[in-house]
């Protein structure tokens, strides 16, 4: 099926996947599923298919990219250092959400690394990704499958609105199940360091490794000059809307959102309360659903009409910290104490 002149839209098949691992090999662009959320993926060592990517999310070039492999026999290629704690992480917690930062080797170009002297790399919990890498016999570099500064994609429906006729191929592999980016560890540093946290927390990390720290970023806004991963440096992850984060309590943040115009993204516990058009992320207590369920939410404000969000503040532990820091950066850090 063709969704707009030069996008073609594939099943997540054996004709798909070959469909579309011929589209890559010729230095074309294909947004595919994985287990977080949808990438759009090139040919990882070929510079100019990567710049394609760039090109096509209106990219800032300064702003690496993540490789995805099929298994670990791929990673070799990639990287000039492998340390110890690599082989641990992987048999933990590959294929997953997990994203190793690794000194980089000749193979990964400069528009993949943006000058760094490190690479992303993950392995995905998808097959479909997976069987796709392996049928291409390259690895793929793939960010996510949207417009750059928007809400990262879940849904091949929302890969086409974002990139109908911009890219080559839509591979539709149904609704991502973990709905957030990948946790990213650079292993580059003397202790590791989580530039992005996801599904994975620090004390899983922490659990095989032992100690990491938490870049200082994953709370604040950037200050440096060149950002070491996705998801640091700009403005990410944002509706139309203004978003808004309110911390306090249940009963502050329902009492606010009812004395204020806007649109309540909220919690099961708080709909009954609500005199506010809503959205629920699910319940307080349960950080998977809210993963899973925000990004799709906040394209779900834009189809509403929405013009502001106040988002419920979530907690800050273990996947919690994931959706919190999205929500941080969809609201350019806009942040209201009750």
């Amino acid at each position: 099926m063709v969704i707009e002149i030069n996008t073609l839209l594939l099943k997540d098949d054996k004709k798909g996947i070959q469909t579309g691992a011929e589209l890559l090999k010729k230095g074309g662009l294909v947004a595919i599923p994985t287990e977080t959320v949808y990438g759009l993926a090139a040919n990882a060592l070929d510079g100019k298919a990567v710049l394609k990517i760039f090109e096509a999310k209106g990219r800032a070039q300064d702003n690496p990219l993540i490789v995805h492999i099929a298994d670990w026999s791929m990673i070799h290629e990639l990287t000039t250092e492998l340390p110890q704690q690599a082989y641990k992480l992987a048999k933990s917690f590959w294929p997953g959400p997990l994203t190793l930062v690794l000194k980089k080797s000749a193979a990964i170009p400069e528009t993949v690394s943006c000058g760094l002297s490190t690479v992303g790399i993950r392995i995905p919990d998808n097959t479909i990704a997976r069987d796709l890498i392996r049928a291409c016999g390259f690895p793929l570099a793939a960010p996510s499958a949207n417009l750059s500064g928007g809400v990262s994609p879940t849904t091949a429906e929302h890969c086409i609105v974002d990139l109908a006729g911009r890219v080559d191929g839509i591979i539709d592999g149904g609704s991502c199940t973990v709905g957030l980016e990948s946790t990213v560890l650079s292993l580059a540093h003397d202790v590791p360091v989580i530039l992005r946290p996801g599904y994975i927390g620090q004390e899983d990390i922490e659990a095989v490794i032992g100690p990491v720290s938490m870049d200082k970023t994953i709370f604040g806004q950037f200050t440096g000059e060149v950002p070491l991963a996705p998801g640091m440096k700009y403005k990410h992850y944002s509706p139309k809307a203004e978003v808004i984060v309110l911390k306090g309590t249940k009963s502050q943040y329902i009492n606010y959102v009812n004395q204020n115009n806007g649109y309540a993204l909220c919690f099961d516990e708080d709909c009954d309360e609500l005199k506010v058009p809503f959205l629920s992320l699910g319940s307080e207590h349960d950080f998977a659903t809210q993963a899973s369920r925000l990004f799709s939410c906040l394209r779900e404000f834009d189809q509403l009409g929405a013009e502001k969000i106040h988002a419920r503040c979530p907690g800050s532990e273990g996947v919690g910290l994931a959706v919190y820091n999205r929500l941080l950066r969809a609201a350019s850090f806009h942040v209201i104490e009750l």
